[in-house]
């Protein structure tokens, strides 16, 4: 939609208030709200301000105002609030300069796509996120000097099977065997139904719904792929699809990758492909049905794995969930259909339009702007430089023994590590200005002084467990 069409959708739809939502340089959602009469056309090219310091990652309290220019492609009304309520994503804008904002996440993805198209390898790259969450019923944390808990519930916990519920009807999934059981031991049906319509009232397209591995309401709603920023927008609708609709039943949702111990974390397997003049780059007739194209893109995001990590898995708690010897795709290999190895050939479909690989170790703590971009500018890397991907691993890696493995690298132990990664190899981010430096920079300071730092400082409740008799 132009300017001029927003306004007439707006009062089309009887909107009483215009919500303007971005991007903050971690991954949330940040907005705020103004009566429908503030809006003008004018407005898509003035932007409105707003304090730049507050938001995490952002500016100094000398250098703090900033604009908001809204995207009118992206209006839609909002489906939860109370008033008739048009909403737009926008881009971040220096007031001074009117240059577009280095650390604003959606800008450094119209970057990407723009280097992609630069380099004349293709001129789009189409993405698929797989986002797990949970549904919980109930859950309470809190961390002092003195004290540190957090607790779950879930009406579908397995350890619920023995709780007085008057009744207790059972039909609790146990560990790792929620997939994909009927009702009723499948409860929320009803509920991820109802995620997938409010998705596609916003206009997202949705594959499927599902219940995942894990006890306790693990789910999975898969949405259609999308070019790069489109996706990145549409993955943030999705989050606040899924939390908003769980919340009006009475649930809440978590995209945390690990916060059940003994039971499958939460991945978000991305598969990613390249398009020119609307032809399937990625498909040949190598290994898999793939292009030798392909095999160098994966080629580029193995070799650049340990950083990409910091910014596909950024959390402290992501890396609970990427653990050597389970079922996470720690090893940094390549195949098809085997889901032990980071990145897998999809092998359903021979449909060229179909062939793709899909990155398996990232999860959705993940901001997805930075995300698919990074991917992106590592398997361009791998192109640029023929970076061959090595033989593939078809084989159970959970049946090899550590010999076997031993020359299989596998993704950082721990947020510190992949930081240290990214330290040290960022140079292929940084290739048509897509990241720049001050991203790099800011990105590893704020998660060592914010993240890293304080879980390493604070004592563990299972510590506890361990070690008060010593």
């Amino acid at each position: 939609m132009t300017p001029k069409e927003v306004l007439a959708y707006a009062k089309q739809n009887g909107a009483k208030m215009v919500d303007f939502k971005f991007m903050d340089f971690v991954g949330t959602w940040q907005h705020f709200t103004n009566p429908i009469d503030e809006l003008g056309e004018s407005d898509f090219e003035n932007g409105y301000g707003f304090d730049g310091s507050s938001i995490r990652g952002w500016q100094p309290i000398h250098a703090s105002d900033m604009l908001i220019i809204p995207d009118p492609t992206t209006a839609k009304m909002d489906p939860f609030m109370a008033v008739p309520t048009l909403t737009m994503i926008c881009d971040v804008v220096d007031p001074v300069t009117k240059e577009r904002y280095t650390r604003d996440p959606r800008y450094i993805a119209h970057k990407a796509e723009e280097y992609l198209k630069f380099t004349g390898i293709g001129d789009a790259a189409w993405f698929g996120p797989e986002a797990e969450f949970f549904i919980f019923d109930d859950i309470r944390f809190d961390d002092g000097c003195q004290f540190g808990y957090y607790h779950i519930d879930s009406v579908e916990g397995i350890w619920n099977s023995g709780r007085v519920e008057n009744p207790n009807l059972g039909y609790k999934p146990r560990h790792k065997e929620g997939y994909f059981p009927v009702p009723p031991v499948d409860s929320q049906q009803d509920l991820r139904t109802e995620m997938v319509l409010k998705m596609m009232e916003v206009g997202i397209p949705v594959e499927c719904q599902h219940h995942e591995v894990a006890t306790a309401g693990q789910a999975e709603i898969d949405m259609k792929a999308s070019t790069l920023v489109k996706m990145a927008d549409n993955l943030q609708w999705y989050k606040y699809v899924v939390k908003n609709v769980a919340r009006r039943f009475g649930k809440t949702v978590t995209f945390m990758p690990k916060p059940l111990y003994g039971d499958n974390g939460s991945g978000m397997h991305i598969h990613m492909s390249i398009w020119k003049e609307g032809k399937p780059m990625f498909a040949g007739d190598k290994y898999a049905g793939l292009s030798e194209m392909a095999l160098f893109a994966a080629g580029g995001v193995l070799k650049h794995a340990a950083a990409i990590c910091a910014i596909t898995n950024p959390t402290t708690n992501s890396y609970k969930r990427l653990v050597p010897g389970y079922e996470a795709p720690v090893n940094l290999a390549y195949s098809s259909r085997n889901r032990s190895a980071s990145v897998r050939i999809p092998m359903y479909s021979a449909s060229p339009k179909l062939k793709r690989m899909e990155v398996r170790f990232p999860d959705p703590s993940c901001n997805g702007y930075l995300a698919f971009s990074a991917l992106l500018m590592a398997a361009l890397d791998g192109i640029e430089n023929r970076i061959d991907p090595g033989e593939p691993l078809d084989r159970d890696i959970y049946s090899m023994t550590p010999e076997e493995l031993a020359d299989v690298p596998s993704t950082p132990g721990s947020l510190d590590a992949a930081l240290n990664a990214l330290e040290s190899d960022h140079e292929f981010l940084l290739k048509g200005d897509v990241f720049t430096e001050d991203v790099i920079e800011k990105w590893i300071e704020y998660k060592r002084l914010n993240e890293v730092d304080p879980i390493r400082m604070r004592p563990h409740p299972h510590e506890f467990k361990l070690y008060f008799d010593v």
